[in-house]
């Protein structure tokens, strides 16, 4: 089959991979009929390359067709439509019955000290091949997969994988009241949909950017707009906007990809040079993020005020502003969306209307074959790409 493979940074092909197979009697097979480009494929493309390996196959938003299910496997049927969760969660463990399928045990990859395996996310997270491919392998047939009704577009169901329950996790943890002031720091495919689902859910909402095309698309959709660029102070203007007390909660919706700290961002680059092992160690005990999106939530939101931080960041010792975090009394709330958690939540807005927008979320969509430009254009943030479907 044809997938998108890692060959070295910044060096994405489309290549021939073996077809995968069942491995366990709970697995199936799918066939990938639509999969997504997301931001934190970005992080594989460059900061993270020490923990890839040339061949691995990457993606984690696909949605497709069963077309083989193991001997176990007792709710699914071949012909089955299905999205397939981003993270791999067995929905038995004790972790799972929490509803902390990010943390699931059985996947959890206690080598690395990370929470549960990711499809086509690195060693990191356990290895898995991706679905930016013709097919997939999908565990836990009988829970993982989302079973969506035959009719609908692919692109009414697909962010079912990672965007929808991502955003919708970032505005529950916001945690705003009825009457609250949400700040959305970015307003990429994650910080757009967070704010589709804040005002849908009847909330004000500002969104923060220094992309025209991105700040054009939210305020078309009814948000408020700051571009980055053309203010001194971001939090002295959100601020202003709110009678002189701040954001009621803040979603930082940037991570890593934060611009704003060369300093860092060449420290990234160094540490990519060195030779994996040397890399590895460095990323995983004293590595460093370009905060500015981070201490932007920081100073934007209110005293008092939640900060639901859901992009993704990678250091370990990268300094945080603690006595102004004290000092305003701020809480936190992050990690890895619990996508099994919320789909169920969720997959009614996805049903009969479209309240979200999801039909045209996409900005890009493009045959497989193509995936290696588009990571290009997307990292650049160029030809207004801003959220990109395969379809193999």
């Amino acid at each position: 089959m044809k997938a998108v493979t890692w060959q070295g940074p910044r060096d994405m092909r489309v290549e021939e991979v073996p077809d995968p197979t069942i491995l366990e009697p709970t697995d199936a097979i799918i066939r990938v009929t639509t999969t997504g480009l997301c931001g934190s494929d970005l992080h594989l493309y460059e900061p993270l390359a020490p923990f890839m390996t040339p061949g691995d196959v990457v993606g984690h938003e696909p949605m497709g067709v069963v077309e083989e299910v193991g001997s176990a496997v007792q709710d699914l049927r071949v012909g089955d439509r299905v999205v397939v969760p981003f993270n791999i969660s067995c929905g038995s463990c004790w972790m799972c019955g929490q509803g902390l399928h990010s943390q699931c045990e059985t996947t959890q990859n206690r080598d690395t000290g990370t929470g549960a395996s990711l499809l086509g996310y690195s060693k990191l997270y356990g290895s898995v091949p991706g679905g930016q491919a013709e097919y997939l392998r999908v565990q836990f047939a009988d829970f993982l997969p989302v079973k969506v009704p035959e009719g609908p577009c692919d692109d009414r169901f697909v962010y079912l994988s990672d965007v929808l329950p991502t955003a919708y996790q970032a505005v529950r943890y916001a945690d705003l009241p009825d009457d609250g002031v949400l700040l959305v720091m970015g307003a990429g495919p994650i910080g757009d949909m967070a704010a589709r689902i804040a005002m849908h859910e009847g909330h004000r909402v500002i969104v923060a950017d220094w992309v025209t095309e991105r700040l054009d698309r939210v305020r078309a959709r009814g948000a408020e707009t700051i571009n980055v660029d053309e203010v001194d102070d971001l939090a002295a203007e959100v601020r202003d906007r709110t009678g002189g007390r701040g954001a009621d909660s803040v979603i930082d919706a940037v991570g890593m990809e934060a611009h704003g700290n060369p300093v860092a961002e060449k420290v990234i680059k160094a540490v990519g040079l060195l030779p994996d092992a040397a890399a590895e160690k460095l990323m995983m005990n004293v590595g460093i993020d370009r905060l500015a999106a981070l201490h932007g939530s920081i100073d934007a939101v209110r005293r008092g005020g939640t900060v639901s931080l859901v992009g993704v960041y990678g250091g370990l010792t990268s300094p945080m502003p603690l006595m102004r975090m004290f000092d305003k009394q701020i809480q936190f709330r992050m990690g890895q969306a619990n996508v099994r958690r919320w789909t169920d939540d969720i997959l009614p807005l996805l049903i009969d209307d479209d309240p979200l927008g999801t039909e045209s979320f996409a900005t890009h969509r493009l045959p497989l074959a193509d995936a290696p430009e588009a990571y290009a254009k997307f990292r650049a943030k160029e030809d207004g790409m801003i959220k990109v479907v395969f379809q193999p």
